[in-house]
């Protein structure tokens, strides 16, 4: 019959602390060395930079074109006369002048009043219209074939009043056809003007009128 009394040498629990904390203890000094290890590695050093070679820049010189003068002309041989030949001299005709005489002068400038007269657009006094404008369209004969047609409208008339007050040179610059124009010519002729004057001279003045065509109903 077998004893199953246990041996106090195999009797493994006995010794199973002991195992344990020598265990932990290895470990934990494991750690402790594995964290102390220093695992950073230095970067790589840089490749040495070839020492590059200098570039020396040379001064240029600017050179001057110097232009030779051209040769001088070579000289005329001389040809030979003979002297048997005589050289005629040449005889100038000189005007001759009578200082005891009249001496022809220029004419003199023609006076002042017989000058061209001067066209002025503004002037001290400009030219009037005796009656004003509203005489001057009371002459005005409506022409049928306007009337007809019905046109209306203002026309303007440009024209020079004279040193005498008379009306030159009319004409339209600005009309509405159907024979008002012409007939905007017409009256502006029959007009008579006050002659505008400049420095208490009269002169002769351009002037422009507004010659009004409206139909009654």
């Amino acid at each position: 019959m077998i004893n199953k009394r246990k041996v106090p040498k195999a009797d493994l629990k006995r010794s199973y602390n002991v195992y344990l904390q020598t265990g932990l203890i290895i470990a934990l000094v494991f750690m402790i060395a594995a964290v102390r290890i220093n695992l950073y590695s230095p970067p790589p050093e840089p490749p040495p930079i070839e020492d590059q070679e200098e570039v020396m820049m040379e001064d240029v010189i600017q050179t001057k074109q110097i232009e030779t003068p051209p040769p001088p002309p070579r000289p005329q041989v001389p040809v030979e006369v003979p002297n048997e030949e005589i050289i005629e001299d040449e005889i100038l005709d000189i005007a001759e002048f009578d200082l005891d005489g009249p001496m022809d002068l220029p004419p003199p400038p023609p006076p002042a009043d017989e000058e061209e007269d001067e066209i002025f657009i503004v002037v001290e006094n400009m030219p009037e219209l005796p009656g004003g404008l509203k005489k001057l369209q009371s002459r005005i004969k409506y022409p049928d074939v306007a009337v007809r047609a019905g046109i209306e409208g203002r026309v303007t008339v440009q024209f020079v009043v004279n040193e005498k007050g008379n009306v030159e040179n009319p004409k339209v610059i600005r009309g509405i056809g159907g024979g008002c124009d012409e007939e905007a010519l017409r009256v502006i002729r029959t007009a008579k003007f006050k002659p505008g004057s400049q420095r208490g001279r009269p002169v002769r003045v351009q002037m422009s009128l507004p010659i009004i065509f409206r139909l009654s109903n």
